[in-house]
């Protein structure tokens, strides 16, 4: 009855130094950019660029460390899976987005 309790997962879970790298790294990947923006330190639009490349990187960590999304033979098919799904909702995203402006445009 015990046995069957504790099953073995095939993916493999992060340590506790890599929950705290990634935090750390969340943590400062989150503070930069709010303090070039409480700063004022650089020209709006430079800030603007500067923070959407933070968040890039900011979800790359995220997916590295806490959904543990990588290219080894563990987490091959779930990052496989991931970016079909990434690609299905950028399609549908974008193509609606074309859809709606083109209607706009032929509406006018």
């Amino acid at each position: 009855m015990s046995e069957s309790l504790h099953t073995e997962h095939a993916a493999s879970h992060g340590s506790v130094k890599s929950y705290m790298i990634g935090f750390l790294l969340s943590v400062v990947l989150t503070v930069i950019p709010f303090w070039l923006v409480m700063a004022h330190v650089l020209p709006k639009g430079l800030t603007l660029v500067t923070i959407f490349l933070f968040a890039i990187v900011q979800v790359l960590v995220h997916l590295k460390y806490f959904l543990h999304l990588d290219f080894s033979t563990d987490g091959r098919w779930n990052t496989l899976s991931f970016i079909f799904t990434m690609l299905v909702i950028v399609m549908l995203v974008g193509l609606s987005i074309w859809i709606i402006f083109s209607a706009n445009a032929l509406m006018m």
